[in-house]
């Protein structure tokens, strides 16, 4: 009997002790929730759509606005279309004249652009070398493109000219290559000495 309740009352302990840690555990992730504030992972979720959306109807918004200058800029310049299928041939002449002084007014407009596009792309290399030479930088120039094949082209070329066959020729003595018959006829010393006695013998 005192065994079981002794187990009885240790078990209760371990309740106790288990229900203690269990409410502790609770109260942490209820203040970390707490921590967390207004903005759960839900919120988080539902804020980047409604995000993505309004970027998706503001970059529509802005190619429509886009869409809407450039007709109202072609109109502008090229006008509206005219009927020309019930004109006669004094109004198609007045029509041709006015699409021609247009296009004209256009192409003069179009050069004073691009002389304007120049000016200003020289004025500001102009300007960038001058700040480059005030602070001390040097620029590298733009290299020219070369074509890599037409220096192997080259260097095998020059490698062609140092391999000359008559520079690998070796120089040979002619003496090793006299005829044998050349060399009988060359006498010997002692006979050299014996025709010198004779011919003293003879004066």
């Amino acid at each position: 009997m005192a065994d079981d309740e002794a187990k009885k009352a240790k078990q209760a302990e371990i309740e106790r002790k288990r229900a203690e840690v269990r409410k502790r555990m609770e109260e942490a992730s209820k203040a970390k929730k707490a921590k967390k504030g207004f903005m759960t992972p839900e919120r988080k979720k539902k804020l980047r759509l409604l995000l993505r959306k309004k970027a998706a109807e503001e970059l529509k918004k802005e190619q429509e606005r886009k869409a809407a200058e450039r007709r109202r800029i072609i109109e502008e310049r090229c006008g509206k279309p005219k009927n020309i299928e019930d004109a006669n041939e004094d109004v198609l002449r007045d029509i041709v004249k006015e699409y021609f002084d247009r296009m004209y007014t256009c192409e003069g407009q179009k050069w004073d652009l691009e002389f304007e596009v120049r000016k200003r792309d020289w004025e500001i290399s102009d300007l960038n070398a001058q700040v480059n030479d005030l602070r001390g930088k040097f620029v590298k120039p733009t290299l020219k493109k070369v074509s890599k094949y037409e220096n192997k082209f080259a260097k095998l070329q020059k490698k062609a000219a140092e391999f000359n066959f008559r520079n690998q020729l070796k120089v040979v003595k002619k003496k090793e290559f006299t005829l044998e018959e050349e060399d009988k006829e060359k006498k010997p010393d002692w006979s050299k000495k014996g025709d010198s006695k004779e011919e003293e013998a003879a004066a």
